[in-house]
């Protein structure tokens, strides 16, 4: 009787747990502006695992090669200012980074736009923010 209840127990941590990975799966992204571009997946990293935030792979791509500006992703993890993660002017290149909050063990919110950097005169063209909150 004690081995058919533990086989019931393991079975249903098992099953569970197939369904957590499920539910963290990775997600698509793409977010685009005049000019920049980024497509990628996002995924909520576990709080199992250190750092504990939002995982992003893709590429950051320059769209125009003969704009000469420069693009960037836009990034504020909650409780921090915006940060940078420059592009390469007329190149793309791959983003793979966990944005998260060090002091915390489980980031909840990360915000996130591409875009264009247009010089010091003209203001920055930059597509919609994102918003990632972990449920």
């Amino acid at each position: 009787m004690r081995k058919l209840a533990t086989a019931v127990v393991a079975a249903g941590l098992f099953f569970g747990g197939m369904g957590v990975a499920v539910a963290d799966s990775a997600h698509e992204l793409i977010m685009r502006t005049p000019g920049a571009g980024f497509q990628g997946l996002y995924q909520w990293q576990p709080t199992t695992k250190a750092p504990s935030g939002l995982h992003v792979k893709g590429r950051l791509r320059d769209e125009n090669d003969k704009d000469g500006h420069n693009v960037y992703l836009r990034v504020k993890v909650e409780g921090y200012d915006w940060s940078h993660l420059k592009g390469v002017q007329r190149k793309h290149i791959k983003v793979d980074k966990v944005f998260a909050d060090g002091a915390v063990r489980r980031t909840k919110e990360v915000r996130m736009q591409v875009c264009l950097d247009r010089g010091t005169l003209r203001p920055d063209n930059c597509s919609g923010q994102r918003l990632f909150a972990r449920k």
